[in-house]
């Protein structure tokens, strides 16, 4: 039976998803990260790169491998709310649908600042939707990264992307990342892999899949110069944001991930990993 893994391919998964050779018996399938979500608890993908704070809310029926994630410590740049009122002065927020994640940060943060905006459904890049009535907008994925670059930019020879202002033309980006670091001072965890545990990836997957993390790692201005274009950006700017990721799950991501599950989902069930490399159970010899 073919094992399908559901892939959400942002670029920020590039490093791992671009050179991965899937093995015999597996497949693929590719969607938004609420599509994913969905197909991996309903059974029609078996793994899947879900957002962290379904894995979350899942805890009951999902496992998740121990050594990936998509964290980051400080800013991510493509986790943005662009508001045109200070943070504390926000009235009507407007979010996406395409992420649960970023909307239960989102609520989290508000919450530990004593704020309570109006949320919305509503999608469209920010400025149209500023222009149309709303304080903040939140975005998310590589549409987030150029519009951000669209208010921080243009990066010059002499300035590092760490410099770049973060509000211009009467708009402010606030990288819901950089607050959670401020907030609490560990990494944050966007997403993990997760697979329902009577059903385990086969192992030449998990090999494939480190194979292709160390590879997209040790080339990762290939891969910046392949997604530049596409995305519409320097591939300086690219590479600054790929390597800024997190693709292993050490402890002190997972103590972010904790202290997250704990502020966005009180009460839910311990988080359960699969065993690390070179811990997992040797399938029996064959005779």
């Amino acid at each position: 039976m073919t094992y399908r893994a559901g892939w959400i391919h942002y670029t920020n998964v590039a490093p791992i998803l671009d050179p991965l050779v899937l093995p015999p018996g597996v497949c693929a399938i590719r969607g938004v990260p609420t599509e994913m979500n969905a197909a991996l608890l309903s059974g029609r993908v078996d793994i899947a790169n879900i957002s962290a704070v379904e894995f979350v809310r899942h805890a009951e029926r999902l496992e998740a491998l121990p050594d990936f994630s998509v964290s980051v410590l400080g800013p991510v740049y493509s986790v943005n709310l662009f508001h045109t009122r200070p943070l504390e002065g926000l009235r009507r927020v407007a979010l996406t649908a395409q992420s649960a994640m970023s909307v239960a940060l989102l609520e989290v943060l508000l919450r530990e600042r004593g704020l309570s905006p109006t949320l919305e459904r509503a999608e469209g890049e920010a400025e149209a939707l500023l222009a149309a009535g709303y304080d903040g907008v939140l975005r998310i994925g590589d549409s987030a990264l150029r519009e951000w670059y669209g208010v921080a930019g243009p990066l010059t020879p002499g300035r590092s992307m760490t410099a770049l202002p973060n509000a211009a033309r009467g708009i402010t980006v606030t990288d819901l990342a950089q607050e959670w670091f401020a907030l609490t001072g560990h990494p944050f965890v966007f997403a993990v892999w997760a697979y329902r545990p009577e059903n385990p990836p086969p192992p030449a997957l998990l090999q494939a899949m480190r194979e292709a993390r160390r590879y997209g790692l040790g080339h990762l201005a290939e891969v910046a110069a392949r997604h530049a274009p596409r995305l519409g950006l320097p591939e300086r700017v690219v590479q600054h944001y790929l390597w800024n990721f997190r693709y292993h799950l050490e402890a002190p991501d997972r103590l972010g991930l904790a202290e997250f599950a704990a502020l966005a989902v009180p009460g839910h069930a311990p988080l359960r990993f699969g065993p690390k490399p070179g811990e997992e159970t040797p399938h029996p010899a064959r005779p």
